[in-house]
């Protein structure tokens, strides 16, 4: 992991960076897995971009709107996990997903997420994720519910009593339009990480965002803390509720110079 205490990644000059837009830039020359995204919810905080650049694997900066970067915890439903063009597998490709993300870019300009942690309530997902990528999946307990019109998620990392989550959250059927920093936090498409001593870019591609309007009642959480960065004390910056999306990843690429 790099220093964190050295600002001398995050002021490096990197142009051109990718436009942030409605919908993905490129298409996929291959599709390497789908899945779906449902139930997702958004909570954002800003966070010292010094802090985060020493989070972030080689190649790869905080990326800054206005002179800001966010932490986001997003609790959402994954379903229907396939690889290539074969079917979703059965039970294993269908579960729940509570994950911590930052906001990164790269040399050649391209926005994406990384994920400091990524609490998931299936365990050989967490074991293929972690061989496969190197992402931090963690084994965790997850439970979601609609109550009528209110959604619930809670999570408790197994093993680790103090890392856990929680949002209560009121949707309707109204849409609503995201600001420009959401619309910088949810149009991304791809993801930066590390293995096997290099890093990459992993791409994805879906249909654009739904978004509708929710209310928060309330939220708990010791993710962000457990994942390196300082816990917030604050209501999120944002909120989001999106029905949700199907998804497509291609396959990863290394980035140069590292």
């Amino acid at each position: 992991m790099p220093d964190s205490g050295s600002p001398r990644r995050y002021h490096r000059t990197m142009h051109p960076v990718e436009p942030v837009a409605p919908h993905a830039p490129r298409e996929l020359r291959r599709t390497l897995f789908r899945q779906n995204w449902r139930d997702l919810v958004f909570l954002h905080w800003p966070v010292d971009p010094f802090q985060v650049a020493g989070l972030l694997p080689p190649g790869t900066v905080p990326d800054l709107h206005n002179g800001r970067t966010y932490v986001g915890l997003v609790f959402f439903r994954m379903r229907d996990l396939a690889f290539g063009r074969t079917p979703p597998i059965p039970y294993l490709g269908s579960f729940d997903e509570v994950n911590v993300r930052l906001y990164s870019r790269d040399a050649l300009g391209r926005r994406g997420v990384v994920f400091r942690s990524l609490e998931c309530d299936r365990l050989l997902p967490v074991l293929a994720a972690d061989a496969s990528f190197r992402l931090p999946y963690r084994w965790s307990r997850i439970h979601s519910h609609w109550f009528d019109n209110r959604l619930l998620y809670r999570t408790s990392r197994r093993g680790t009593p103090n890392a856990g989550a929680r949002v209560w959250l009121e949707v309707t059927s109204t849409p609503t339009t995201p600001d420009p920093v959401e619309e910088f936090l949810t149009n991304r498409w791809g993801l930066h990480g590390r293995a096997f001593g290099r890093s990459y870019y992993l791409p994805n591609t879906h249909p654009e965002w739904s978004f509708r309007h929710c209310s928060l009642l309330d939220w708990d959480d010791s993710l962000i803390a457990a994942a390196g960065l300082s816990r917030p004390r604050e209501a999120p910056l944002s909120v989001l509720y999106a029905p949700g999306v199907p998804v497509r990843f291609g396959t990863p690429v290394s980035l140069p110079g590292t």
